[in-house]
């Protein structure tokens, strides 16, 4: 880890956590652009889709087993770092939760592929999938979150990834292995999870122990808007390749998730301007810098959308090669909404939360999702949800986003002020 020798110690701390969190975002980048094209050459377009379907799936329950903790537990690990006695009481009562809601997602999983013919058919991969849950349970980066040793979060996210990479390329050699490659991902995540809980233990002193159901149901109360919050913003990102798995074949949400997965990588380019812009703005309020950093990333964006548009066909089949070139069509579709996205997100915390706004921020992401999920089930009932049809609707819900967010700024005239707007 790099050391800051020069400076105070609380600023020392404050650089290596953002070089940590710096490096966790990097490997978290590039795995995907090394494991993706592997997997799209070696497996098949129908397996490569079952093995993202069951991904998708599976997403829902670690959002319920999370339940809003990676929020509500850092705050109250926070606040009491100094107090041991309490700090180990919510460390213990959030484990029993998460495992305990681990055990009722399993039940419903079960029911799911009893009763259901299409997950009873590939029952084994949803199984192995599901195994991610339990290593996410027992994982405890939102302690180290809390108590600032973001240093130990950056080691196991990398470790996790770096299990999942080696092992990817020593054992999935042909499209008979897929069945593995869940397998081999929840790997990561439970030897991740299970040194954390050593290391939580070994340079923390944590002791565990089981926690009396009161201070367990009180951490599931206290977390219960987190969660709410956490599942408007889970809609864009699970629902798509979810609903596309249940009505069409796993060709196509293949070629879905090919075309999502780039959309994503450029969308999260811009991250890293959002998180340093918002705390600047909230300190400063500089409505002429932030137009001036809003307009050049505007512009950038349209030069790198329009080179996606054009260039779809050889990004396509130079990343995933030839057998998912069809995905290009549904990357023309994600280059025009990625124009509406970025200036949408722009928009957002960097702006209307930064001058106090935070409420008319989240209403914005609610009424999105509210909308496309609308959407998604007028597709589904006239009988037109499509692998199209959904990359459409994900740009109108990202326009209505747009749109409620340039409502709240233009009421409350946030860029015709002069530099310093209060």
């Amino acid at each position: 880890m790099l050391q800051f020798k020069f400076i105070g110690q609380d600023k020392k701390k404050l650089l290596e956590n953002f070089f940590s969190l710096g490096l966790v975002q990097l490997v978290s980048y590039i795995i995907p652009l090394i494991s993706l094209p592997y997997l799209s050459r070696v497996l098949s377009t129908e397996c490569f889709g079952k093995v993202f379907f069951a991904y998708s799936f599976v997403q829902y329950f670690i959002m319920i087993t999370d339940f809003g903790f990676g929020l509500s537990a850092v705050k109250d690990i926070s606040a009491n770092r100094d107090n041991i006695l309490k700090r180990d009481e919510i460390f213990n009562a959030v484990i029993m939760a998460k495992l305990f809601l681990s055990f009722v997602c399993f039940i419903i999983l079960c029911i799911i592929v009893i009763t259901i013919s299409k997950f009873r058919a590939d029952c084994n991969i949803y199984f192995l999938t599901f195994l991610m849950v339990i290593g996410n349970a027992i994982s405890p980066i939102w302690f180290f979150q809390g108590i600032e040793h973001m240093k130990y979060i950056t080691f196991l996210n990398i470790l996790s990834k770096l299990i999942f990479l080696l092992l990817l390329f020593c054992f999935i050699k042909n499209n008979n292995q897929y069945i593995f490659v869940p397998l081999i991902n929840s790997l990561g995540f439970i030897v991740s999870g299970i040194l954390g809980l050593y290391l939580a233990r070994k340079r923390f002193n944590v002791n565990y122990y089981f926690p009396p159901t009161k201070i367990i149901i009180n951490q599931l109360k206290n977390s219960f808007d987190f969660f709410l919050s956490r599942i408007s913003a889970s809609i864009f990102t699970n629902t798509n390749s979810f609903c596309l798995g249940l009505v069409s074949s796993p060709s196509l949400v293949a070629y879905y998730v090919a075309a999502e997965k780039i959309y994503d990588a450029c969308d999260q380019i811009y991250a890293p301007i959002n998180n340093v812009l918002y705390p600047y703005m909230v300190k400063e309020k500089n409505i002429i810098f932030y137009k001036k950093i809003f307009l050049i990333s505007l512009l950038i964006s349209i030069v790198v959308c329009l080179f996606i548009f054009v260039f779809s066909k050889n990004i396509v089949s130079i990343f995933y090669g030839f057998n998912m070139l069809q995905a290009y069509k549904i990357l023309r579709i994600f280059s025009i909404i990625l124009i509406i996205k970025i200036p949408a997100t722009m928009l957002g915390y960097p702006l209307l939360a930064a001058f106090g706004y935070t409420k008319e921020t989240n209403i914005s992401v609610i009424i999105s999702s509210i909308i496309h999920v609308i959407g998604l089930s007028t597709l589904f009932a006239i009988d037109k949800l499509n692998v199209y049809s959904i990359s459409i609707m994900v740009g109108v819900s990202v326009l209505t986003l747009l749109i409620n967010r340039l409502y709240y700024i233009l009421k409350n005239k946030l860029l015709v002020c002069e530099r310093r707007c209060t």
